[in-house]
């Protein structure tokens, strides 16, 4: 706001100028600030009224920055002329504020400092100055059934019974930029006040309607700096309007100076703590909220997601992925086979199988029996994995890849695909085994299709072993006693690192090892400690944005790395808020769950409730969690189980059960079943709809027709075995279960929205649901 500021050296003079005032100035001082307060409230004569405070269209960055602009008077042309549209689109909506009269106004206003006295500011020539008043005796003054509406829709339907301005952060960004406009407006009446009375006037004849406004620390110091070099002429300088010396004035404009400084301070520390507004009642717990879930706010994380698909085409790839941002975002790695010592206000995870992942804060208010607020999905997709022995007869000249389907692919959509191999390798490294990832992302793999001139033998049914092996060469030189020995001649023995050199190489395509030997930096002469791996097909072909309007993200493993992603991106981006719970916040992300959860990686396993009793343990100081701890533990907490969900597909309107078809770049969906499928109930429906009113998010609802059956995830299957109250919500998808999938390009945010609205919220929102 200021674009210069005095320097430390002249501010701790003034500082000491100012202890050492004679207690007669001092008095004048106090005097003329007690005035300050009291002097008539004329409103500023620009476009800002006080009784409508000027509202953006949207709070994404580019906006919060153009207004910054426009009130530091740093806007070039085009800015300008953003501004004006900005003020136009406001001017066109219905104007509800008009029943507002100015003292209900400067009730809010002195409320909001009450609340949030981090956020006063020098500038606001309206400020009331008697007493502030609590929030419950503003709402008992007004009419009971009015609300104050913010044109943008900011502001939450309860709004009667909170803070003026709302605990959401959109409002303390509208009420800044507003303080910011103001203080403009004081600089230039300033400076038209000074221009109008620059002749010698005594302090006790000024009248009211021409007291000074306050100034800004770079107006203060010119002046200043002016009086200091002695070069001011009687009569010249605002000077007078303190008294014929100046100093009463030098002194008293010193303070403003300071105690601006002090607001502004105080604001961007309000600001650092992501934009939000905390609100603190006695014996309450701290809540923060999110930044809301807006169409601008959703679309900076489109390219992120997509990068993510693309560069971590396998489930081992994309849990690796997650760990390496969570350690550079300061949480701490976990061992199952290792004791665990927590910390109240920390940040943890822990990995099975290299596949699954279990992330969480700990509230600096956390004791053990609170609950937890959890998101749960699956990382797995649909693919088709090696056979052990992956190396099979050469025909009609092809070298091909043995493969097994997993959760039914390689399916239809997967022929005449480019496919890549990735996955994990063991290695031995002198006494020790390690896992390196791979990735081969150029195509090598393909499963061709039958030219329809055939006839009936390009229609199909295809059998799976034998008409869908992918082709990755054409026979060559290299040879393996595996590639030309007779079927079943030969005993399927299983090698491992002490059987010998070449022992596991080979049982694999030749070609294959030397491809995978090279991206992992190996020699040809060390191929060998290639022990085993775990490897599997994938599209090489990058996620993009596509549509007339880029609406759309096209992509492989949208199912289920879209919700995955979204949640851990919530978890980190709420980090901080920590802080200010008394709760568990946890990610959990889960293999297999597209062949059933069954596995001990799988969320049928015991990895979510081992990771809660070991980490409620490290809280109750005794060798376990007594039973009535855990208990509560799982009562108090609620579970959004995340996977994605089907969006209305416009050319099969008649598979979908009409007013229950999700739409793409709206928000969340709620899935649900009344076979059980899905674990969403009246209660936990209501409950999640809370949290994303809190945050602006809209929830859309799934169900399927009675002539169709459901699938699962894994809300039911958490939900039963802790007792946890659940609720399925995802993202939508078109084409799920394709090697290709779409979604919304907005949905990746707007999920991720919802997330942190549902981290940041359910604590206070489940307080509402106390039975």
């Amino acid at each position: 706001m200021v674009k210069n500021t005095p320097s430390m050296s002249s501010l701790h003079d003034a500082m000491d100028d100012l202890k050492v005032s004679p207690p007669s100035i001092q008095a004048r001082i106090n005097s003329l600030g007690k005035s300050l307060q009291q002097m008539p409230q004329t409103p500023p004569e620009s476009n800002v009224n006080l009784n409508q405070p000027t509202q953006l269209v949207g709070t994404d960055a580019y906006t919060k920055l153009l207004m910054n602009r426009i009130a530091t008077g740093t806007a070039n042309a085009e800015e300008k002329e953003q501004w004006q549209q900005h003020v136009a689109a406001v001017k066109a909506r219905p104007n509800t504020q008009e029943g507002l009269h100015r003292a209900q106004w400067e009730q809010r206003v002195a409320a909001v400092q009450a609340q949030s006295p981090h956020i006063m500011m020098m500038g606001l020539d309206h400020m009331p100055s008697s007493p502030v008043q609590s929030t419950s005796t503003i709402k008992q003054q007004g009419p009971a059934d009015q609300k104050w509406q913010d044109p943008s829709g900011s502001l939450e339907p309860d709004f009667t019974t909170r803070a003026p301005f709302g605990p959401t952060n959109h409002a303390l960004q509208d009420y800044s930029m507003q303080m910011m406009l103001l203080e403009q407006e004081n600089k230039r009446r300033l400076g038209k006040a000074r221009a109008e009375h620059d002749c010698t006037m005594r302090e006790d004849s000024i009248p009211e309607h021409v007291w000074p406004q306050p100034v800004s620390p770079h107006q203060m110091r010119e002046e200043h700096m002016h009086s200091e070099r002695g070069s001011a002429e009687p009569g010249s300088t605002p000077q007078a309007l303190f008294g014929s010396t100046g100093h009463e004035r030098k002194d008293f404009e010193l303070q403003l100076m300071l105690l601006e400084m002090q607001n502004k301070k105080r604001l961007a520390m309000a600001r650092a703590e992501q934009d939000a507004v905390v609100r603190e009642s006695a014996g309450a717990v701290r809540v923060v909220h999110s930044e809301r879930a807006t169409r601008q706010n959703a679309a900076k994380y489109t390219g992120p997601f997509c990068r993510f698909l693309t560069e971590n085409p396998t489930v081992f790839h994309a849990v690796d992925a997650v760990k390496r941002q969570l350690v550079g975002a300061g949480f701490t790695e976990l061992s199952e086979r290792d004791s665990w010592d927590l910390k109240t206000g920390g940040s943890y995870f822990v990995e099975r199988n290299g596949s699954a992942m279990i992330a969480f804060t700990v509230g600096a208010g956390y004791e053990a029996g609170n609950g937890a607020a959890i998101l749960a999905g699956h990382v797995d997709a649909l693919t088709a994995k090696l056979k052990p022995i992956s190396q099979v007869p050469n025909k009609a000249g092809y070298v091909q890849l043995g493969i097994a389907p997993y959760a039914g692919a390689p399916n239809a959509t997967w022929w005449d695909r480019d496919l890549g191999i990735g996955g994990r390798v063991l290695v031995k490294e002198g006494d020790k085994i390690v896992t390196k990832l791979v990735k081969l992302d150029w195509p090598i793999a393909r499963i061709p299709t039958l030219a329809p001139h055939f006839g009936a033998a390009a229609n199909g049914p295809f059998n799976p072993e034998t008409q869908m092996t992918p082709i990755i060469g054409l026979d060559g030189t290299d040879s393996s006693p595996f590639e030309h020995a007779e079927p079943f001649s030969n005993p399927p023995l299983v090698y491992g690192a002490h059987d010998g050199a070449n022992a596991f190489i080979q049982t694999q395509p030749p070609r294959l090892v030397k491809a995978i030997g090279n991206a992992l930096g190996l020699r040809a002469d060390t191929y060998s400690s290639m022990v085993n791996w775990e490897l599997e097909l994938f599209d090489t072909q990058k996620a993009t944005v596509g549509g007339l309007s880029k609406e759309f993200i096209f992509a492989g493993r949208i199912d289920d790395k879209l919700c995955s992603w979204a949640a851990i991106q919530a978890l980190v981006e709420t980090k901080a808020d920590a802080t200010q719970s008394s709760l568990l916040h946890v990610v959990g992300l889960f293999d297999d769950e597209e062949i059933g959860s069954g596995l001990r990686q799988g969320a049928r396993s015991n990895f979510l409730p081992s990771v809660l009793e070991r980490a409620v343990a490290t809280f109750t100081h005794s060798q376990g969690p007594p039973s009535d701890i855990m208990g509560r533990t799982y009562a108090n907490s609620f579970l959004v189980s995340s996977d994605v969900i089907h969006a209305v597909n416009p050319n099969f309107l008649g598979a979908y059960l009409e007013n229950h078809a999700p739409h793409l770049n709206v928000g969340i969906v709620v899935s649900a079943d009344s076979n059980g499928h899905m674990t969403t109930d009246a209660v936990s429906t209501a409950i999640l709809k809370r949290c994303a009113d809190k945050v602006g998010a809209k929830l859309q609802v799934f169900q399927i027709r009675n002539d169709s059956r459901s699938g699962g995830t894994v809300g039911p299957m958490l939900s039963s075995m802790t007792g946890i109250r659940a609720v399925d919500a995802g993202i939508p998808q078109l084409s799920m279960h394709s090697i290709r999938a779409t979604t919304g390009s907005l949905d990746p945010g707007l999920g991720l929205l919802m997330f942190k609205g549902f981290l940041g919220g359910f604590e206070e929102v489940d307080r509402e649901f106390r039975e």
